[in-house]
């Protein structure tokens, strides 16, 4: 009997497909900065062309104005601005390619803010004509117009390149959520060849693909491009194509190549530290690519904090422990895999 159980055994192990032993390590994420002390829960990032990386802060028990911490590439600590004439609630930031000016976005206050981020002094750059909006992630394209996106009114709204002509450049169901978190269109970007925007869906777990006419900067019908990203927040698109996705619910980062399969998961949840500073990943938010690396914001956010009908997440008594915030980082680089 033992005997016809190890052919049996032997004949599965060889239908078996072969994978690498790499296919699913998961690169650990180690922490790059801490915040300041009353600097909270960071959750846009960007950086500039020499490396420093910028992070604001979405301070829902703080009090106003909203901060920008800024850090050395080595993870110092460069500054600490409040961003003034702000709500406590900072989300997505970028510099725009065009005129150099930093954006951020005030999820508080319901509009676009030109800051400068030496002193922190701002005006405002656009406010969309609506109330009730959720403005959380911002990208451009080639003629430096700004798309931004609107989690709570299923937006994408647009500005040109100086903050004029302010539309609500698309609204759709597909953008809108009555998932958990109840935030919908989240981060965004263009594909490379500028024929597409991919825009996360956090209470979908989605990702959406609007398709883009470059010349006429008018878009398509948008489909849901790939399912399964347990609270799709920050999405950033790499030089192949490939979109890498802040899983928030999930603690990690999930990739998927340009026809929507999952090639890597990086990152993970490791505890909370003697100091009170989250290991590795918690509640992911944003990404920003600088050098050889990928850096996450760990908003390390309490969803109970909203007092949601739907209750706590599974890592919101981890976020409740949190005493010191971080931004981490991830070597950016996808593991190969034998069939990809």
């Amino acid at each position: 009997m033992i005997t016809i159980l190890k052919r049996v055994l032997l004949a599965v192990l060889l239908v078996l497909p072969c994978l690498s032993a790499d296919a699913w390590e998961r690169t650990r994420a180690t922490t790059f900065g801490v915040l300041p002390d009353g600097a909270i829960n960071p959750e846009g990032i960007t950086a500039d062309a020499a490396g420093n990386i910028y992070a604001t802060t979405f301070g829902v028990t703080a009090t106003g104005p909203g901060h920008l911490v800024v850090f050395r590439p080595n993870g110092n600590l460069l500054r600490d601005v409040r961003v003034s004439g702000s709500s406590n609630l900072l989300l997505g930031l970028a510099f725009h390619p065009i005129t150099g000016e930093l954006l951020i976005l005030d999820f508080g206050a319901g509009k676009v803010l030109r800051a400068n981020p030496v002193t922190g002094a701002s005006t405002i750059f656009f406010a969309p004509p609506a109330t009730g909006t959720g403005l959380n992630a911002l990208t451009f394209d080639d003629a430096g117009n700004v798309y931004v996106s609107d989690s709570f009114l299923g937006t994408i709204w647009r500005s040109d390149s100086s903050g004029g002509n302010v539309t609500a450049w698309i609204n759709d169901p597909l953008l809108s959520t009555m998932g958990f978190p109840p935030f919908g269109a989240n981060g965004l970007n263009f594909n490379n060849a500028k024929t597409a925007l991919f825009v996360a869906n956090t209470g979908n777990d989605s990702v959406v693909k609007i398709p883009f006419d470059r010349q006429t900067q008018t878009h398509g019908t948008p489909s849901v491009f790939t399912n399964s990203i347990n609270g799709a927040d920050g999405l950033i698109i790499d030089r192949h194509d490939n979109i890498w996705v802040a899983a928030n619910q999930a603690d990690e980062i999930v990739v998927v190549n340009p026809s929507g399969k999952v090639i890597a998961k990086l990152g993970d949840f490791d505890g909370i530290d003697e100091h009170g500073r989250p290991v590795g990943l918690l509640f992911p938010a944003s990404l920003v690519f600088s050098g050889e690396f990928l850096y996450v914001t760990n908003l390390s956010l309490d969803l109970r904090l909203f007092n949601l009908p739907q209750g706590q997440a599974v890592d919101s008594q981890w976020a409740a422990q949190v005493t010191k915030y971080t931004v981490s980082r991830i070597r950016a680089r996808i593991p190969s895999m034998d069939d990809d």
